[in-house]
Order: structure tokens, then C-alpha cells, then sequence
């Protein structure tokens, strides 16, 4: 199957073909660092990860390019409120740029703990002020801008079909508006620029032909997208919450400049959600990466933990699916570690593995086919030849990990994990009737409150 994937501008599954033979250019929106990352932002960087792995995976050459906004991002999307870099810096008692250094490196470690690779470019808003005045004055120059008290506003309304990225509707929104439009003509309408308060000097400022400011969230993306990849390139990502408002506006400022969408495809994550709700860092409390890694988890679970939904449904984040993941990879990872060598590769596993990533990345049906392969017939060695295959894009290390301490067999925790099921379903007999049957097998469950542990009896 060649590859085929959702495109949001269209609203339909694509067949890939990129616009430079074996060449890919893809373009991912990266943090606001003003604090840490939480693990539903990171969901978002792993399907995006599973994009380039599965893209590389049919033999192209990716430019992956990676944002870093350090500047422009208020608090509200309707373009009020506070930088979230000066509120973030006053929250954490540094400088705007301390902080941005902090959290950056910060992310970088989170991505590095989940084996997602790094892109080929990343680039800093900050870096770039001047390729984005020059993109604001190209907007400038088409007619379809308009200053107001507090900055250069892009005026939606000369634009044909904006929105149509999120489908939006103008008129409703126009009409239904309860925002406080300020001077803003409509309130679709967006900051290109802002201008710095005459009663205070910002951390973060600079000279432009309209005067001492900082620039809008959105103009970055469109400036550095076009500076690295060009006016149109393959692939846009990011999350499904920039779908209604920060891609639109990256079209809209790409439209009006070079006429072109931007990318030939937009893709979308969806949320992760805790108890129903998505996790967001506005909510004051959240879940990192570290909150994990103190409970004892090792990173890749979490990773593991991701691939039992699509990147375009929710998933549910819980402790005992957590549990549920991290006893599934050391059930894979003691499996391949026990057989060896590698041998031969089947290439009509990998082909039946292509099939499943090339359905629109569909990860669950790959992991499934996964564990198909590890009870098929072929002998040891070849099943951990073609599982390291499948590896390029699971990317799980599964070739590089040994055991720190005693391997416990497959059998042994795959019982405890059919215990830790009929624990989550109150099914008291079955669970005892499990932990009987490991310590048959020499082994005892400690319920602890990061999970069972498992150990060889003494004596």
C-alpha cells in the first residue's frame, strides 16, 4: 500500500507524493516555552515523530523543521491578554530569556527521553524578527493590512475563502461574537505586530517600520516555514487546537503573500485527556514527562502507551493503562533481548507491516501485528531480524535494551499483566488465581503504588 494520509485542508485521506521526488519537507509547531512540557503536548511531538519515522520508512529524505516560540504567544488567542513569556518569567522570578533558555532545554531532554529524533532545524522566534517584519510588509504590500492603537492587524474580510481550513463560519462568528473586538474590524482578525506600551518597556522589543513592538504569534510560522522549507512545502503538523486559529492565520498570511496554502498537506493530533478533559497547561496542574519518570516509569511506556490509539482519536490517559503499556513493552523488550542474533528478515512481515503505518499511520495495527509476529512460527532469530525492522518506526530501541537486572520470562509477565486486567475489572478470583499460577512458575507479585513488581521466590 503506498502511504495515504488525513488531510484536514481537504478533509479526506491522500495518497502522498512529494512535490520533490524522494524529498520531504515537514514543518511542526513547537512549544511555547514558558513552561515545561506536559505529556498531551507531548503525544503531539510523537505522532509527529511517528510521521517522519513512517515517511523514512518508504524511503524519503525528511527536512524536519521545529519552532520554538520565545516571544508573541498572548495569553488569550483573540490577540489580549499578557505575553505568555513576560507572565511566565514573572511566575518563575527571571528574565524573559532565561526562562526561555530553561524550558527549551527543558524540551529537548523530554524529546530525547522519548526517542522522538530531533528535527534537522530548529528555529527560535526570536532569531527571526527579521524575516517576519519582511513578511508583514509583503502582507502590507497585497493590501490586507490595517493599523490600529496597539498594532498592524491582518484584515480577514480581503481574504475569499479564509477560515476554510477549519471550516469556519465567518458570519456566524461575526454575528455572534462576545469577545470585545477593540478596534479590530472583525473579530477573525489578527495581530501581525503589537506595539510595545507607551508606559512600559517590554523585555522583549524591536525596532519596525511601524514602530517598537514584538510580533504576532502567528507571522513566525509562515516566516521561518517559508525561510527553511519555501513558499509551499509537503507537510504541516501540529495539534488539532491550532486547527480554528493559529493554521488558519498561517494560511491566511501565506495566501495573501505568495498565494499558495502553505503545505500541500495539514495534519492534526488529537488531545490526550485526563479523566475526560484536555490536559492543558493553562488548568494550573499538569502531568510532565518527569511526573512519570518519579513514579518509576521508564519514558518509552509512555511512548508505548501512545501507540494503542490513532493519532487522529483521544485517548484517555490513566495509571492503570500506563501500568498496562509499560508491562506490554518489558513483555517485548524480554522477548527480543531472549532471542538473539538476528537473523533474516521477512520481507513479507515488513510488507505487511508497511500496509498498517501506511494507512494513515495506523500504529495500533502495527503493534498488533507486532505481537502476531512474535507467535509466528519463524524461528527466534528471524523474528528479532524483522521486529528491529519494525522498530525503525515504533522506536523503541528494542535492539539496543538489556536487562538491568534479572530477566523475567515473557510467560511470567504476561500473567502478571492478565492479573493487573482482572485487578482493573474487580475480578478478585481470577486475579488470585493468576498471582497462584506465577508463584507456580517460581515467581511473587509486591503490589506497590506504582504497580506490581515482580521477583524470583528466595529459597
Amino acid at each position: 500500500m503506498k502511504l495515504r494520509l488525513y488531510d484536514t485542508y481537504t478533509r479526506s485521506l491522500r495518497e502522498f507524493e512529494p512535490l520533490r521526488s524522494d524529498y520531504v519537507g515537514m514543518y511542526a509547531c513547537g512549544p511555547t516555552v514558558y513552561d515545561y512540557a506536559h505529556i498531551g503536548n507531548l503525544r503531539t511531538y510523537l505522532f509527529e515523530d511517528f510521521l517522519r519515522r513512517t515517511l523514512e520508512f518508504n524511503g524519503y529524505t525528511v527536512k524536519h523543521v521545529v519552532n520554538i516560540t520565545d516571544v508573541g504567544h498572548l495569553t488569550s488567542d483573540a490577540d489580549t491578554g499578557e505575553d505568555k513569556m513576560e507572565k511566565g518569567a514573572r511566575k518563575a522570578g527571571k528574565t524573559a530569556w532565561e526562562i526561555a533558555e530553561m524550558y527549551t532545554q527543558a524540551f529537548k531532554e523530554d524529546i530525547r527521553r522519548l526517542n522522538i529524533k530531533e528535527p534537522t532545524i530548529w528555529c527560535k522566534a526570536t532569531d527571526h524578527i527579521k524575516e517576519q517584519i519582511e513578511f508583514i510588509q509583503c502582507i502590507e504590500r497585497k493590501g490586507f493590512t490595517y493599523r490600529t492603537s496597539d498594532g498592524i492587524y491582518f484584515d480577514t474580510s480581503k481574504l475569499k475563502n479564509y477560515g476554510y481550513l477549519a471550516r469556519l463560519d465567518i458570519d456566524g462568528l461575526q454575528a455572534g461574537a462576545r469577545v470585545d473586538v477593540g478596534e479590530k474590524k472583525s473579530p477573525t482578525d489578527f495581530a501581525l505586530w503589537k506595539f510595545s506600551p507607551k508606559d512600559q518597556k517590554r523585555q522583549m522589543e524591536w525596532e519596525s517600520p511601524w514602530g517598537i513592538g514584538f510580533p504576532g504569534w502567528h507571522i513566525e510560522c509562515s516566516a521561518m516555514s517559508v525561510r527553511y522549507l519555501g513558499e509551499y512545502f509537503d507537510i504541516h503538523c501540529g495539534g488539532e487546537d491550532h486547527i480554528n486559529v493559529h493554521h488558519t492565520n498561517e494560511i491566511a498570511q501565506t495566501e495573501a503573500c505568495y498565494g499558495t496554502r502553505l503545505a500541500n498537506f495539514w495534519l492534526h493530533g488529537h488531545f490526550l485527556q485526563l479523566d475526560a478533559e484536555k490536559m492543558s497547561k493553562s488548568a494550573g496542574e499538569f502531568l510532565r514527562l518527569q511526573s512519570l519518570i518519579d513514579r518509576g516509569y521508564d519514558p518509552l511506556a509512555y511512548r508505548f502507551f501512545c501507540m494503542s490509539a490513532h493519532y487522529r482519536a483521544k485517548l484517555n490517559f490513566t495509571w492503570e493503562s500506563l501500568d498496562s503499556a509499560a508491562y506490554s513493552l518489558d513483555r517485548l523488550r524480554n522477548l527480543v533481548y531472549e532471542w538473539g542474533e538476528p537473523g533474516t528478515v521477512h520481507q513479507d512481515w515488513v510488507e505487511r507491516f508497511r500496509d498498517e503505518v501506511n494507512d494513515d499511520l495506523n500504529l495500533p495495527r502495527a503493534v498488533a501485528l507486532t505481537w502476531e509476529l512474535t507467535k509466528s512460527d519463524l524461528s527466534p532469530a528471524d523474528k528479532k531480524a524483522t521486529i528491529l525492522i519494525f522498530d525503525q518506526v515504533l522506536g523503541l530501541s528494542l535492539g539496543d535494551w538489556e536487562p538491568k537486572e534479572e530477566v523475567i520470562p515473557p510467560q511470567v509477565l504476561e500473567l502478571v499483566e492478565k492479573r493487573q486486567q482482572a485487578r482493573q475489572q474487580r475480578n478478585w478470583p481470577e486475579a488470585d488465581a493468576l498471582r497462584a499460577k506465577v508463584g507456580e512458575l517460581g515467581y511473587e507479585i509486591e503490589d506497590t503504588p506504582q504497580g506490581p513488581k515482580v521477583k524470583r521466590k528466595k529459597g
